[in-house]
């Protein structure tokens, strides 16, 4: 994996202006297992008219790109927007709360865990693993890429496993998928079984 230092930077400067936040996607999934060696950071954000100026001050021009205008724009028209680094060839998306308003009870749900990639480490609020599968199987009925069902087996056998330390509850997940389609629901259902086989037989 790359760095992940400038992501660090990103979601300590949210909590210390007090923006809420919240990491979803493959990066959210790293405290649940995810080992892909690439990722892009996207952060569900609910930013208030005072984190406009308070980000962009801390993301400075030339290295960055952060413009509070932009920003402020962005997050009333429910459009996604970004900062960037210039130095380091990277970016973090943002997308508004408000794009996304079915997000609403994960952001409500969301829980606080660490990201390390080894060298940098760092706390910050990240999606639920089953509102991150959710998300997944959103994404995999929209364009049916083969990352999203091995990022949710990633998943499923770090949380499914006895030494997980917290709830997970499969019925959250089973619920939404039923919702989306059969074929949904389908692939749900084998990367369940499929999961719980691996996990009984390497006891």
């Amino acid at each position: 994996m790359y760095s992940i230092k400038f992501y660090a930077k990103v979601v300590r400067t949210l909590d210390e202006i007090s923006a809420p936040y919240m990491i979803v996607g493959a990066f959210a999934g790293i405290p649940f297992g995810i080992t892909r060696t690439t990722f892009d950071i996207d952060i569900l954000v609910d930013l208030r008219e005072q984190d406009f100026a308070s980000l962009s001050q801390r993301f400075p021009l030339p290295r960055y790109y952060a413009d509070p205008e932009m920003m402020k724009n962005s997050v009333e028209m429910g459009i996604m927007f970004n900062i960037i680094d210039s130095e380091e060839g990277i970016k973090a998306d943002l997308v508004p709360l408000k794009r996304e308003p079915e997000y609403r009870v994960a952001f409500e749900r969301r829980i606080r865990k660490k990201f390390s990639d080894g060298e940098e480490e760092f706390e910050a609020w990240c999606a639920r693993p089953e509102d991150i599968i959710v998300g997944k199987l959103q994404a995999w009925q929209e364009g049916q890429s083969a990352k999203h069902p091995s990022d949710i087996k990633s998943i499923l056998l770090f949380v499914l496993d006895k030494d997980f330390d917290s709830p997970f509850d499969v019925n959250i997940v089973s619920v939404a998928a039923a919702r989306l389609s059969p074929d949904v629901i389908k692939l749900w259902n084998d990367l369940v079984s499929q999961s719980r086989k691996e996990i009984e037989e390497r006891e």
